[in-house]
């Protein structure tokens, strides 16, 4: 049957292309989401972007006609912008005297349950207004169309019972086939059917399908940075692999993600030159004052926002082997001024080429679905590109742990051949750490 859906203005910043997937059902946009997309269209970052874009297509779509009267859409249904009637609005609880945007929302939906031969359902991103929907009766639902369970998320890994003639075939031979079935530049832990002590790590090669022992890690390790467990052996796999341009590491805190990407960078970039630039960037999510009120220019004001990278690199750079090594004897500083090294907020990486860089985005968990497809377009030739992130650490109001942009690419690249992924569960930050992590 067709329905009816009242549409959020958060669900056209999430993606200002939702007006159009609704099918061959009617999307009906209360004229309050025009006033707040104006209201939303100065802000920086993807917000601002989002409500451009959507009162772009707006624009665009008024030119086949009214947009109050119904302009169809491709799939078959028509799109509405309706006015809030004041009666309606009137007769809404009391109570409800808080937020005047969502209360016209709830009053063309209720408007429209009264009207319609068919079921509205208001679609919105925010909880409060689901649950203020479901309490005068009003179907509501989130904005799911991205969604991934994550329950069900790919997690990059497996073990595989064999026969322990096969481990020693890979090894002979350099490569084998399993009839299991397997994900490209999925990561394999080979176990001895008759003895499970006796394993073999292993790779699914992306190009052939042939199951191939992991590479030999320098005695040193990476840019000094030993594995800790499989987990992270597995990610410095798919990280030092060129043949792999896209890399998405999923873990809590202190299970090395942002370490393993850093170490692995100044590995490709200073001591290889694989790559020209080891370019890192984490969005920029303000938890109280924005950015705009720090005192000092734009490096000062995003220090507090990159401390923890530059944590990482106090950590890689205070090793007393590191500081024998001719160009390791560096600081990070010092690769900044060679232009080997740039950290910035991901605002002012958007809208470019990156050509031959190894760019690392942490705090991937932040982003939409849409921002991570703008980063990802912006590769250029020879570019590999690591999102690391803790989906249950997310401080964007628009995403949660379903939604977000990393668990989205997690999910839709598990099947090529140009993307790995894995995901870390052991943390190596401290016993306190791990403890704190486990039991608060």
């Amino acid at each position: 049957m067709k329905q009816v859906y009242v549409l959020d203005t958060n669900v056209l910043l999430h993606d200002p292309s939702a007006m159009m997937r609704f099918g061959d059902n009617d999307v009906i946009l209360p004229i309050t989401i025009i006033e707040e997309l104006d209201r939303f269209k100065k802000q920086p970052e993807m917000t601002g972007r989002n409500a451009r874009q959507a009162s772009r297509t707006l624009d665009t779509l008024r030119q086949r006609g009214h947009l109050i009267q119904g302009i169809k859409i491709n799939g078959g249904g028509f799109l509405r912008v309706a006015l809030c009637d004041r009666h309606t609005l009137a007769e809404l609880p009391a109570e409800l005297e808080g937020d005047k945007g969502d209360n016209e929302i709830l009053a063309v939906a209720m408007e429209l349950r009264e009207k319609c031969q068919c079921p509205v359902v208001l679609v919105s991103k925010d909880t409060n207004l689901r649950i203020k929907a479901d309490a005068l009766g009003l179907e509501a639902q989130d904005y799911e169309i991205d969604k991934v369970a994550i329950k069900d998320l790919y997690t990059g890994s497996a073990e595989v019972f064999v026969n322990p003639a096969v481990i020693d075939l890979m090894f002979k031979q350099g490569g084998i086939s399993l009839e299991q079935e397997t994900h490209p530049n999925q990561l394999l832990t080979l176990v001895n059917e008759s003895n499970p002590d006796h394993t073999a790590l292993a790779i699914v090669e992306g190009t052939t399908g042939k199951v191939i022992p992991l590479n030999k890690l320098p005695h040193s390790g990476v840019s000094h940075i030993q594995p800790r467990n499989r987990e992270q052996k597995f990610a410095l796999e798919l990280l030092l692999r060129d043949s792999i341009p896209l890399v998405t590491l999923v873990g809590k805190a202190g299970t090395g993600k942002t370490l393993l990407a850093i170490a692995t960078g100044l590995q490709k970039v200073v001591e290889e030159g694989t790559y020209s630039r080891l370019l890192i960037s984490r969005p920029v999510i303000p938890m109280g004052r924005d950015i705009g009120y720090l005192p000092g220019d734009i490096s000062e004001k995003l220090t507090p926002w990159m401390q923890p990278l530059y944590d990482n690199f106090d950590l890689i750079f205070s090793s007393e082997t590191l500081g024998k090594r001719g160009r390791w004897h560096q600081g990070y500083e010092d690769l900044m001024q060679q232009g080997l090294l740039q950290i910035e907020a991901l605002t002012y990486i958007r809208g470019r080429t990156l050509p031959q860089q190894f760019l690392i985005v942490d705090e991937a968990q932040n982003l939409t679905p849409h921002e991570v497809k703008t980063i990802l377009t912006r590769a250029g030739e020879g570019t590999k590109i690591i999102l690391a992130g803790d989906v249950d650490q997310i401080d964007n109001p628009y995403v949660d742990a379903e939604s977000n942009g990393l668990t989205y690419v997690v999910e839709r690249f598990k099947d090529d051949p140009l993307a790995g992924h894995i995901t870390l569960t052991k943390g190596e930050r401290s016993k306190l750490a791990e403890r704190a992590t486990a039991l608060l």
